[in-house]
């Protein structure tokens, strides 16, 4: 069902096209993507603690089933929201709350590819570095980390918007 007010409603055919992008003009602050990856592990780590406090508050002995049921419930979502997430949306849920997105070098949403090369061979690289490949953000122009670097992506502050 259409809703009709009496004017034409003009729908854009064209591919959303970027001008007058700079690295630079949209970085993602550093510490902004600090506190995204902060947010990003306390929902991760929130479940099995979770799980552990409500067996606590039962009067039980933390359970086998119940413990294993949370870790097994916080492995799917750092698995979701480690790379199904970014890879449909550019966006982790922390990223989300602190209103930051994962871009192409020219500011285009990157391909699925982009991202799953980023988020597991990329952030296996900055694990290895002991968090010096994260750091490096916050010492390049464009605050890029090892893993955009690897994967040709970057992270921005902004949402995406439609062009009138």
């Amino acid at each position: 069902m259409e809703l009709t007010t009496g004017r034409s409603v003009n729908r854009p055919t064209a591919k959303e096209s970027i001008t007058n992008f700079t690295a630079t003009g949209l970085r993602a602050p550093f510490a902004l993507r600090c506190g995204a990856l902060c947010i990003d592990y306390i929902l991760i780590v929130a479940v099995p603690v979770l799980g552990l406090l409500f067996d606590l508050l039962v009067g039980a002995a933390p359970a086998k089933i119940s413990t294993s049921t949370s870790w097994l419930i916080a492995i799917l979502l750092g698995i979701s929201n480690i790379i199904i997430f970014p890879a449909l949306s550019g966006q982790t849920l922390g990223m989300m709350m602190c209103g930051l997105r994962i871009v192409r070098k020219d500011g285009s949403d990157p391909k699925i590819g982009q991202i799953i090369l980023r988020n597991t061979l990329g952030y296996f690289l900055t694990l290895v570095t002991v968090g010096l490949g994260f750091l490096l953000a916050a010492f390049t122009p464009t605050g890029r980390a090892l893993h955009d670097y690897i994967s040709g992506t970057l992270v921005i502050f902004g949402r995406k918007r439609t062009l009138k």
